[in-house]
């Protein structure tokens, strides 16, 4: 099992191409996603908080392939 550290870890080297993105980092990205939806519920001053621009661009990857 990863920590907190190891799935920013994946999605970040998946976005510097230090490896493939493929069903770990976009299972890293949904776990990452349900813990922001969690601390935003908790702390409303962070419900602006949002993935970076290159995060969105992978979760809307992850939704066309899902499609196909």
């Amino acid at each position: 099992m990863y920590t907190d550290i190891d799935y920013c870890e994946v999605v970040s080297q998946s976005l510097t191409g230090q490896r493939p993105t493929d069903e770990q980092t976009f299972n890293s990205i949904n776990l990452l996603a349900d813990r922001l939806q969690s601390v935003r519920k908790a702390y409303p001053r962070l419900a602006g908080v949002e993935f970076s621009p290159q995060v969105q661009a992978l979760i809307e990857q992850e939704s066309l392939l899902a499609i196909s």
